[in-house]
């Protein structure tokens, strides 16, 4: 049996075991082995040579002998990957952990009886003379790294390693001199977090690392029992930012740990909150704030972020957008009450220039409420309001068109979203809305064309169209017949409303001779086949 074991220096056994740069630092802190040396190993051309020809060295029909071991456990997955970093040279392994790990078993053959090839890294902590014990790692992509540590670290440190190495008392049987772990999707990880058991402050030891490597970390250690590096993982991600999906990945690794004396508190309270102020009043503060500002650019660049946000969050059904419609429609009755106060100066011959400025603002700021309610698929109800604005329209009439004109973005954008389909109101207020504000945008529409490049002529005309046609025939009729008047008299400077026109008059003067002409056919062709 011993002339069947490679001996320690044929090529064989330098095939098996392959050592890869160690740091020691003299407080006697390891360095782990970077990625980019466990893949180096994997290749090597020159090392997977050797390793083939000390294959074929060692006889096949010999089992060789085995120390006494730990029976293997199997490491949970950690699949993330590895990220490079540069190690200084250190010490080597010593003679024993050498022939520890030239007799150390090999993993379970695959399936179907092939055996992948397995490339074996030599990494050792603290002091190597001194190592009393052996930890094999065992990857699946083909690394088996064998670790020199010392018991006494790893029981302190461990709770699973403790429980691994428990010796029997004074009957039972000895500690085992190696412990195996099978299937070890992160062997670079698990060195690492075997490592931070040799410090005294493993958070120091974490400021250079990113966040998701911290998390990998954290999950080996839990798996470990290693309570100090959790702890530790959890200061440090307590105190660094989180970027990007880093806070999803964060939240999501903690929740668990919540039931555990780890104290995650300090890390989600970034995310929630104990204060009693409720959403609604939060949002409701920034609308205020962003409906009141005085400066330009300010407020437009808030409105724009804030409408953002929520169309980001539109997608809510958790409750928030009940919150939201109460918060937003509150703002737009202050904005109309607001607006009818200032129409009532403007009507009046003295009224000062300002005036006419805090109308454009009250508008401006109507019509970022009105996309909001868009965004959130509530405009419904904000279609009826202005549809009711039969005081503040009279007062329409009595202004000087410089000063009421914008009003008119407000009604040609509630036709612009009922023609899109974007807010559904009933028939009377369909109706209504047409009664009450459709002669006051005829009466503004060259201000708005030449006072706005973005306003949309087409798409306008298209949404007042298509509103029109939604209602009754008859209703149709009216409007469509008030409309051509004006248009006649007017010219560009009223809506054109031809298709709709167009559409009302197939429905009025062809569609009933149709209808009577296929009703006919079908009465005829039930006669025949009778």
């Amino acid at each position: 049996m011993e002339g069947s074991r490679p001996r320690r220096g044929s090529p064989a056994a330098r095939a098996r075991v392959r050592t890869v740069p160690i740091a020691v630092t003299p407080e006697g802190f390891w360095c782990c082995p970077s990625p980019a040396a466990l893949h180096k190993s994997l290749k090597n051309p020159h090392h997977h040579h050797h390793a083939a020809a000390g294959n074929k060295q060692a006889p096949a029909t010999q089992q060789p002998h085995k120390n006494p071991s730990a029976p293997p456990s199997r490491a949970p997955s950690v699949k993330t990957t590895p990220s490079v970093t540069d190690e200084t040279p250190a010490l080597a392994a010593d003679e024993l952990q050498d022939q520890a790990a030239a007799e150390a078993p090999p993993p379970a053959p695959a399936a179907g009886g092939q055996q992948e090839p397995q490339h074996k890294i030599c990494v050792g902590f603290g002091r190597p003379e001194t190592s009393d014990l052996t930890v094999m790692l065992y990857g699946k992509e083909g690394i088996a790294v064998r670790m020199g540590v010392h018991r006494d670290v790893l029981c302190r440190s461990s709770a699973f390693f403790a429980a691994r190495l428990a010796a029997g008392g004074g009957h039972g049987p000895p500690p085992p001199p190696c412990v195996e772990i099978h299937d070890c999707d992160d062997a670079e990880i698990y060195v690492e977090t075997v490592g931070l058991m040799y410090c005294d402050e493993a958070k120091h030891r974490l400021l250079k690392q990113s966040v998701p490597r911290v998390l990998r970390i954290m999950k080996v250690a839990e798996v470990l029992g290693f309570h100090g590096c959790v702890k530790s993982c959890l200061d440090y991600l307590e105190a660094v930012p989180w970027v990007g999906e880093e806070e999803d990945n964060v939240v999501s690794s903690i929740r668990h740990l919540q039931s555990k004396d780890y104290g995650v508190s300090p890390l989600l309270r970034r995310i929630t909150s104990d204060n009693i102020n409720s959403p609604g009043d939060t949002l409701a503060n920034i609308m205020e704030m962003v409906l009141t500002s005085t400066d330009d650019r300010g407020r437009r660049e808030m409105k724009a972020l804030v409408l953002n946000l929520l169309k980001d969050s539109s997608h809510c059904t958790d409750g928030s957008s009940d919150i939201c419609s109460e918060t937003l429609y509150s703002s737009c009755q202050r904005c109309l009450d607001r607006l009818h106060r200032l129409f009532t100066e403007a009507s009046e011959e003295d009224y000062s220039v300002s005036v006419t400025r805090r109308i454009t603002l009250e508008t401006d700021n109507l019509l970022w409420l009105v996309e909001m309610l868009v965004t959130q698929r509530i405009c419904d109800d904000f279609v009826a309001m202005w549809s009711s604005q039969t005081e503040l329209a009279e007062l329409h009439s009595r202004m000087q068109a410089a000063s009421r004109h914008t009003v008119s973005f407000i009604t040609a954008r509630l036709f612009v979203g009922i023609g899109r389909g974007e807010m559904l109101p009933s028939k009377n207020t369909r109706l209504q809305l047409l009664q009450v504000w459709l002669q006051a945008l005829i009466d503004d529409y060259s201000w708005l064309q030449c006072s706005c490049r973005s306003f949309d002529r087409k798409l306008v005309e298209d949404g007042i169209g298509q509103t029109i046609l939604t209602l009754p025939l008859e209703d149709q009729r009216s409007m469509l017949l008030s409309w051509f008047g004006r248009f006649l008299k007017l010219g560009d400077n009223c809506p054109n409303l031809q298709r709709a026109f167009e559409v009302w008059w197939r429905r009025t003067f062809v569609r009933p001779y149709v209808d009577q002409a296929e009703a006919g056919n079908v009465l005829t062709s039930d006669r025949s086949s009778s």
